[in-house]
């Protein structure tokens, strides 16, 4: 044994490692221009893009928070994933198209066209640095939760798994993310199907199955329906849902540059609906292993307990660890391991292409060549992974560093949303006027982030804290940027 994983585990895990670099070499020989390197030649087809896209929905936080979630609540999550389908219509009606004629590979060229090379470059620039951010938060998570089932230093894990991530990333370039992508997403679904149908037979079992104790506890509600922004309604989630997928799907390069790699224009839209369609009845699957383990564990909280178990996010690593057979249990920690690569391959490929094309092309070198081109992705994949690991190696030791990166990254995140929707609405604005639309964004969900009692920072007087609920802040921000940007637009119509 080794820790709690058996050789058979430990084997299971290896030979993942092994398979996805050996994906990387094999890709690399059709890796020879930029084009393939960023977006495969748009050769891929709409089934395999959709299914990475599907993956950059999930990561190693799904696998742990989602089911976290149900089991401490209950299922008010999933109207955010019901949300994705009036979002994903706009986006294949509206959004798609547009960038299919355009040919864009870097999303954020868009905005430079509609509103000017300033919003161009905020919102590349936002993108960029949020990824760094991102693989560090799903690095950093997913070594810990390894760290549980093997006695390695949570560093080492850190640096191994970050290290393949970026090796077959740099080799492969988008053809490799798409494919292993593919791979990963099966060995998730597998794995989580396996969670279920096993949970499944224990609390069914019996003349007074244990189920019963979360319909009694009403874990499968969808949340209170009042109309209320202070807490987790219903109305809470349908805003949040709208607005967080929106931004998904419109103006996240790590969705776009997918469904950008597709030959045809219906088959880009086929490959967004097919990542929707998956994607709900997963989170579904997520949700009913949380309220499974209530039930599982209802009358036996003495156990968890004595365990240090405290919260939902601590109960499935538990029940992996001490539930599952072996072989099933290395899987299971494969399909984490495997949420987290696709999370970082994506992150990784994409800031490459946006530093290239938004920044280098765009202002340094407009003419360079294929060859160099080439050489700056890999380099650009390089040194991104390597700051993603460095970030996730700081994040052992100030691991209160966790709440506030997602506090920061909703505040440089926040008005990249209301920019795509200014651009679909051809509002246009000066350089001033777009600043001060962005810098009142930023102050507002500054305001809603930290306005709040047990927040960083000073203490505000109770007339100017922010009551309603904090996962609504990036739709705050987002209409205050476009309250702003209308008003000028307004003005900028009078004059003219």
């Amino acid at each position: 044994m080794v820790g709690n994983l058996g050789a058979f585990d430990i084997a299971i895990l290896a030979a993942y490692g092994v398979v996805v670099v050996a994906l990387g070499l094999y890709y690399q020989r059709k890796c020879r221009t930029a084009q393939q390197f960023m977006v495969a030649d748009r050769t891929i087809p709409a089934w395999a893009a959709g299914l990475a896209v599907m993956s950059a929905y999930t990561s190693s936080i799904s696998y742990i928070a989602t089911p976290g979630k149900a089991f401490d609540s209950d299922w008010h999550v999933f109207i955010f994933s019901l949300c994705i389908i009036p979002v994903a219509w706009l986006v294949c009606r509206y959004a798609v198209p547009y960038y299919r004629k355009m040919q864009l590979v870097s999303v954020y060229a868009f905005l430079e066209e509609r509103l000017g090379a300033w919003g161009r470059v905020y919102a590349a620039l936002s993108f960029v640095l949020l990824m760094v951010g991102r693989m560090a938060v799903i690095l950093y998570l997913v070594s810990v939760l390894l760290h549980s089932f093997v006695p390695w230093n949570i560093a080492i894990i850190i640096i191994v798994i970050g290290a393949i991530t970026i090796v077959y990333t740099l080799l492969g370039g988008m053809e490799a993310v798409i494919w292993t992508d593919v791979m990963q997403s099966i060995v998730m679904i597998v794995g989580i199907v396996f969670c279920a149908v096993s949970l499944s037979r224990d609390i069914f079992a019996g003349p007074e199955p244990l189920v019963q104790a979360a319909f009694d506890a009403d874990k499968f509600s969808l949340g209170s329906r009042a109309f209320s922004f202070s807490s987790r309604t219903v109305w809470v989630m349908i805003v949040y849902g709208i607005t967080e997928n929106l931004r998904n799907l419109l103006a996240d390069q790590n969705y776009v540059q997918k469904y950008s790699a597709v030959p045809t224009e219906r088959q880009a839209k086929r490959s967004v609906w097919i990542a929707m369609l998956i994607y709900i009845p997963l989170t579904a699957i997520f949700l009913y292993i949380g309220t499974a383990l209530f039930a599982f564990y209802s009358g036996r909280e003495g156990e968890l307990i004595a365990q240090g178990i405290d919260k939902g996010d601590k109960v499935f690593p538990y029940f992996i660890a001490t539930q599952l057979p072996a072989g099933l249990k290395g899987l299971i920690l494969a399909a984490i391991v495997a949420a987290a690569m696709s999370t970082v391959d994506s992150a990784l490929n994409c800031s490459a292409t946006v530093l290239l094309l938004d920044f280098y092309k765009r202002f340094i070198r407009r003419q360079v060549g294929e060859r160099g081109s080439l050489l700056f992705l890999r380099l650009m994949t390089v040194l991104w992974g390597v700051l993603g690991t460095a970030f996730a190696l700081l994040m052992i030791r100030a691991q209160n560093a966790l709440d506030t990166w997602w506090q920061i990254s909703g505040i440089f995140g926040g008005g990249i949303l209301g920019l795509f929707l200014l651009g679909l609405l051809r509002v246009r604005l000066t350089l001033w006027q777009g600043l001060v639309a962005v810098g009142v964004s930023v102050a507002v969900i500054t305001w809603g982030t930290f306005a709040r009692p047990g927040a960083p920072g000073p203490d505000w007087p109770a007339w100017a804290q922010a009551t309603f609920e904090p996962i609504l802040v990036g739709a705050v921000g987002t209409a205050a940027l476009l309250a702003v940007a209308l008003i000028f637009h307004l003005l900028n119509s009078r004059k003219s």
